[in-house]
């Protein structure tokens, strides 16, 4: 089967979405498929969840501005079956340094293409809330899109533009198989805004809605925080049972 390339997007910031990434991604370990987890975030809120404080030797950085090769930035992980892709605060300046060169847009996917040859089941590739060069990048790069959405007022502001930058893409970057492969609910506090929120995603984008909804569970962040799985921090609360199923829909949409 073919490598499944997954990017978490949505240029709003404070939507869940590196909390969405780490969590499929480690829930797609569990379940069995070798994952290669990429942090496109300078923030690298997803290198510190996964890895802790310790600064990584290489990082995106190296392997998108100084050419260094695809294994030897890819790290070990404490779950096994998955792999990360570490990311740093220089990742910043990446775009200043490639705009103008000739395939900047596209350069993730030509090392990915030329050098990802482990046999991964999954790539699942968080991006920074913005869409810039390394969420172009990541779009590229990938065959499907998981936008995660908050239930909150201003929830849906700004999803026409991130549409109309993946129909881009597709058009303008070869990307034939760019396609918007769900769209979760995140943050979900069982409110009137909330219910009406979800309502509102599920009358926009129909069966590409997830099932699942992801509560606002503070055990999440706790998990994050410790830079552990969510699933063997706090595997019987509401956000790791919340994960479980999306992961089950992602992988039933493969």
């Amino acid at each position: 089967m073919a490598t499944r390339m997954i990017c978490v997007a949505n240029q709003k910031g404070g939507v869940g979405k590196t909390t969405t990434a780490v969590n499929l991604a480690y829930g797609l370990a569990q379940a069995g498929k070798k994952t290669l987890l990429v942090d496109l975030d300078p923030q690298a809120n997803t290198t510190v969840a996964v890895l802790g404080q310790d600064e990584p030797e290489l990082t995106t950085y190296d392997l998108l501005a100084r050419d260094q090769a695809l294994a030897n930035v890819i790290a070990e992980t404490g779950q096994p079956r998955l792999f990360l892709l570490p990311s740093e605060i220089d990742l910043a300046g990446v775009e200043a340094e490639l705009l103008g060169q000739v395939g900047s847009q596209t350069l993730l996917r030509s090392i990915f293409r030329k050098s990802l040859k482990s046999g991964y089941d999954y790539v699942v590739i968080d991006t920074p809330p913005s869409l810039g060069l390394l969420t172009l990048n990541a779009l590229a790069a990938s065959t499907e899109v998981v936008i995660p959405v908050s239930a909150s007022f201003f929830a849906l502001k700004g999803i026409a533009q991130l549409e109309r930058t993946i129909s881009l893409v597709r058009d303008r970057l070869d990307c034939p198989d760019l396609r918007i492969g769900g769209v979760v609910c995140t943050l979900y506090d069982h409110t009137n805004v909330a219910r009406d929120v979800y309502q509102a995603i599920q009358r926009r984008f129909g069966d590409r809605t997830f099932k699942a909804v992801i509560p606002k569970n503070v055990k999440v962040e706790e998990a994050h925080s410790r830079s552990l799985s969510l699933y063997d921090y706090a595997p019987q609360s509401s956000g790791a049972q919340a994960y479980k199923e999306l992961v089950e829909e992602v992988i039933g949409r493969g």
